[in-house]
């Protein structure tokens, strides 16, 4: 009589991290870590956006949230069941890149009087900040963007208001970047990991560059934290994801995917 043996196989528990596209990059390079150096928890991790990321943390749907601006008190209120934890990951600076084209020919600053400007339709030429004679291309992310809502409040006075002088709206910091680096005449904003590499102009802003000693230090005036969040406690595998992130080797490999460690 033959002998049937069988294998019990234990199931990993899924943790499941959504939200923020600028946070996402390190997100993705820290899940590869983890999942490799241990088998009781399995991350997946998609993008959608710091105020997608919230409601599904909100609704059960996620895990963890991943976040590039604080939660705002009508998010803390809709969920009111169980208070949002907050876990401060890393620095970060909105950087104003501009296409190639345009850099090399001389815009190489720009203040905020004249990025509002831009975004109110007020200025609509490269000309009149000393650059070519082209039609300014602006660029926004779209609604439930913590960039965006990061940008407009600085920028604009209201995480709400009115850009008529945008020209089109992208889904994600990697879907501008791409809009940027292809144009001869755009304009946008991005996260700091995203402007690193030099197929983009990255602006001096207000006399002050975004690097990771002024982000750091907050002289530069469109620094900000990165951050997740989970609703109420973070169960035993999400803790032990963020315990990850905030470990050396977390930090470390943060700072190899160019984001700025605490």
């Amino acid at each position: 009589m033959a002998t049937v043996c069988s294998t019990m196989v234990i199931a990993e528990e899924t943790v499941r991290v959504s939200g923020s596209t600028t946070v996402l990059p390190l997100a993705e390079a820290e899940t590869e870590a983890f999942n490799e150096q241990q088998t009781d928890c399995a991350v997946s991790v998609t993008g959608g956006g710091t105020g997608a990321g919230i409601t599904a943390a909100g609704e059960g749907r996620s895990d963890i949230a991943m976040a590039s601006r604080a939660i705002k008190d009508t998010e803390r209120s809709k969920y009111k069941e169980n208070p949002f934890q907050q876990f401060f990951i890393g620095y970060d600076g909105i950087c104003i890149i501009v296409s190639k084209s345009i850099y090399d020919a001389g815009v190489k600053a720009i203040t905020k009087d004249q990025l509002m400007n831009i975004y109110a339709g007020k200025i609509t030429n490269w000309k009149e900040l000393n650059g070519p004679d082209a039609e300014i291309y602006a660029i926004a992310r779209e609604d439930g963007s913590g960039t965006r809502d990061t940008f407009n409040e600085l920028i604009m006075g209201s995480a709400t208001a009115e850009t008529p002088g945008v020209k089109t709206v992208s889904t994600s910091s990697a879907e501008i970047k791409t809009a940027v680096s292809g144009s001869d005449n755009a304009i946008s904003y991005v996260g700091f990991s995203y402007a690193e590499s030099g197929d983009v102009g990255v602006l001096e802003y207000e006399k002050v560059d975004p690097n990771v000693k002024n982000i750091k230090s907050g002289s530069y005036p469109l620094a900000r934290h990165l951050y997740f969040y989970t609703w109420g406690q973070p169960n035993p595998c999400a803790q032990k994801f963020i315990d990850f992130v905030l470990s050396a080797m977390g930090q470390q490999i943060a700072e190899e995917n160019g984001f700025i460690p605490i």
